[in-house]
């Protein structure tokens, strides 16, 4: 069985519960080393980091309200069976209070509430949207909240959420149902997370609605037997077609059941794990932030990204014929493909030369591994 927390205080509660919501990344920064983009609070909680759509860096109390879950999720260390698990829950009144506290101390400006299933997703949803009302007409909360929408919530729930927050989110895990469905006996991939998805996706893009909410989402890397040309397709999807703010990615954590797991986890290091998510990030800010689209980024014989060379290296490697480009005549977008530039130098180098003709790899810079690695793809 189960531990089950007899009459625990608040304090017990969040100790146990902000730990547990660690699993979910849907509001964090940190894209290699997680222990970097988190810091404990005073009394030994984990505050999260968010970036605002200001683009200021601020940081959230996280926590779940609940972690007790009906759902069998293989890949979450909270799903129902795990006899591991600590389960208890927090009220309306103690999120609530225990959120002030924290936000009038100055310590945090904004909150994350998730949760696990209780009973069922719209019952879990009216205890997450009950807390967010109560911070926004009671106590005129009016700062940054990001909740998460329980996979397979009515439409009536998901639009309440939307109603409430800055930012919502429904973890699509794997690309797939068919990779989900491996993962997953208790969820309909297609009804209880896409279609969750798509609708907030009308909702915050419709020309009425004035007030801008953020979708975020998050994958589960290497639980399931799906390749990163699938992740990377998804993503893609996910933010051509549906908007996207954000698509987060999780490297699985070893001990939370890769005995019941497909494919071959057990002969997968927890660096090379680590290593796929990182090389995921990047193949996400080559989206984002280079110009990239999903038909350009180069897989191994396998359908994964190189682990031994970044993203934007390996198309570089592939495309011999771009380089070496003319530091003094390429555009802005060529000049962001190049290794080791990125958009602060490239700024530079477009300010430099109107000023002055560039002759060597010095005239942008120290020559550190960055800028070497640049020089070998061009020219003065």
């Amino acid at each position: 069985m189960s531990y089950i927390i007899k009459k625990p205080d608040t304090y017990e509660k969040l100790d146990i519960l902000s730990r547990d919501s660690q699993y979910d990344l849907a509001c964090a920064c940190g894209t290699m080393n997680k222990e970097d983009h988190r810091k404990r609070s005073e009394d030994n909680r984990w505050i999260y980091p968010v970036t605002m759509q200001d683009g200021r860096r601020t940081f959230l109390f996280k926590t779940l309200v609940s972690n007790a879950c009906r759902n069998d999720c293989k890949y979450c260390p909270l799903r129902s069976g795990n006899d591991t698990a600590k389960r208890c829950s927090l009220s309306v009144e103690e999120t609530v209070r225990s959120f002030l506290q924290y936000y009038n101390a100055g310590l945090v400006s904004g909150i994350f509430l998730t949760s696990g299933v209780e009973k069922n997703p719209d019952s879990t949803m009216d205890k997450l949207n009950g807390i967010a009302s109560v911070l926004r007409y009671k106590n005129n909360f009016r700062g940054y909240m990001h909740l998460k929408v329980i996979p397979g919530a009515s439409d009536a729930a998901v639009e309440e959420a939307v109603s409430l927050a800055n930012a919502v989110s429904v973890n699509i895990e794997t690309p797939g149902e068919d990779n989900f469905g491996k993962l997953c006996n208790d969820k309909n991939y297609l009804d209880d997370i896409i279609r969750p998805m798509k609708l907030i996706s009308r909702i915050t893009n419709a020309q009425a609605y004035r007030k801008k909410v953020k979708q975020t989402t998050q994958f589960i890397v290497g639980a399931s037997d799906e390749t990163d040309r699938e992740i990377v397709k998804y993503t893609w999807a996910l933010y051509e077609r549906l908007n996207l703010g954000r698509v987060y990615f999780s490297a699985y954590q070893r001990g939370l059941g890769e005995k019941d797991l497909p494919g071959e986890i057990s002969n997968v290091s927890n660096e090379d794990l680590l290593r796929r998510e990182h090389r995921l990030y990047q193949m996400d800010f080559l989206f984002r932030k280079y110009g990239f689209n999903a038909d350009e980024i180069p897989y191994d014989k396998n359908g994964n990204l190189f682990l031994d060379v970044d993203p934007k290296e390996a198309w570089a490697k592939q495309h011999p014929d771009f380089f070496p480009l003319n530091l003094n005549t390429a555009g802005r977008s060529e000049l962001l493909r190049v290794p080791g530039l990125g958009h602060v130098t490239v700024d530079f180098i477009l300010k430099a030369r109107r000023e002055s003709r560039l002759r060597s790899i010095e005239d942008i810079g120290s020559t550190g591994r960055r800028l070497l690695k640049a020089g070998q793809y061009i020219m003065f």
